[in-house]
């Protein structure tokens, strides 16, 4: 008979972790903001790597956000097949850290509420609401990499200003 050291058994157990369905499906402009790994292709969002043991990223090129663009888009989808769905999509730019702020400049043109998180002049995220809209987004102020805007369901967050 073949012993097994006790803990490889515990190291297998480690990398499964529960079983998550995907969320309802919802799209703001034609873009997919929750949904499945099908949502996720259907929208064309094709570029797909796995970018640790528990996440799958898709990506999706040539991105236009309220008319503004081209951007760089992403969901990622929880489990290592992107079987539990997502629940955000993040947009940017791959050049111009300044890019996303056109996106912003158009909702402020339509009326959109917006609040900077974080402490007096200085906050980490400037978020965007609006009645009767599905999602809000908020923008990176403060970064280290690439500045993102991320489009997320409004029911599913707590306002946070």
């Amino acid at each position: 008979m073949l012993r097994r050291p006790p803990w490889l058994a515990l190291l297998l157990l480690a990398g499964c972790g529960p079983q998550r369905t995907p969320p309802p499906s919802l799209l703001f402009e034609g873009l997919p903001v929750r949904g499945s790994l099908a949502d996720a292709r259907h929208a064309g969002f094709t570029d797909c790597v796995q970018p640790d043991w528990d996440r799958l990223r898709c990506r999706r090129h040539g991105v236009t956000v309220k008319g503004a663009g081209p951007f760089e888009a992403a969901v990622d989808l929880a489990g290592h097949d992107g079987s539990g769905g997502f629940d955000q999509l993040i947009v940017w730019h791959e050049a111009d850290q300044y890019a996303v702020y056109k996106i912003t400049d158009v909702l402020d043109a339509e009326h959109w509420r917006n609040c900077s998180t974080g402490t007096g002049d200085r906050g980490d995220q400037i978020v965007y609401t609006r009645t009767g809209m599905p999602v809000r987004m908020s923008m990176d102020l403060s970064y280290w990499g690439k500045r993102r805007l991320r489009v997320i369901p409004d029911a599913a967050t707590r306002r946070p200003c």
